[in-house]
């Protein structure tokens, strides 16, 4: 039985023989394996929170696989790509990689060849994802800091001596000793350079 925490493959193919093929195979190596015949039938079914990633193919009646990979980002799609096609060229291959896919893999090909890119594929989300609750936290230690303690950091962070900090402040320099003091604590910053790097990853969330 598949452990329900084990990554989830998820595969769109027309081609009811093959869906019924992979899953046997991904079934085999206890992966979670759900098909689908369509994009839209994709579309239309809710999935997990855990890591995967996505096998698709290229071509299908509706909406073709090259055409979803390119709209996946705006529909909130994060899974890693694996190709397979049976009508592919080394030109389409080459774009599929650089617009990001793991791996194009043309039909028919071998059993080993597809787990081995499933196994990329999925690491790469393990990564995203674990990337996306560091940066949660990261956010959620921010907003725990009051708005003194952040005028103080953002001054800190660029280099600012204390009393320069309470300068342009207005305060005293004791009142910046304590905020920056709590500050490093509520942020988990063991030194300047971590508190840098922090706020050097919030840039992109802060307003």
């Amino acid at each position: 039985m598949t452990d329900p925490s084990a990554p989830t493959v998820y595969v769109i193919d027309d081609d009811a023989s093959l869906r019924a093929g992979l899953a046997d195979l991904l079934d085999s190596v206890s992966l979670n394996t759900r098909v689908y015949a369509s994009v839209q039938d994709f579309l239309a079914e809710p999935r997990g929170d855990g890591s995967g990633c996505l096998i698709l193919d290229v071509r299908m009646p509706g909406q073709s696989g090259t055409d979803f990979h390119q709209q996946m980002d705006r529909l909130g799609v994060h899974l890693p790509v694996i190709f397979i096609t049976g009508h592919g060229d080394i030109a389409m291959g080459v774009k599929a990689i650089k617009d990001g896919a793991v791996d194009f893999l043309t039909k028919p090909f071998r059993d080993q060849d597809l787990l081995d890119a499933v196994q990329i594929a999925v690491e790469r989300d393990r990564q995203r994802l674990a990337q996306v609750v560091s940066s949660a936290s990261l956010q959620d230690r921010w907003r725990s800091l009051t708005p003194g303690e952040r005028d103080v950091v953002r001054l800190v962070v660029r280099g600012q001596l204390n009393k320069q900090v309470a300068a342009e402040l207005d305060v005293k320099e004791i009142t910046v000793k304590v905020r920056r003091a709590k500050s490093m604590k509520k942020m988990g910053a063991a030194s300047l350079t971590d508190l840098v790097r922090m706020i050097d990853d919030l840039a992109p969330f802060e307003g």
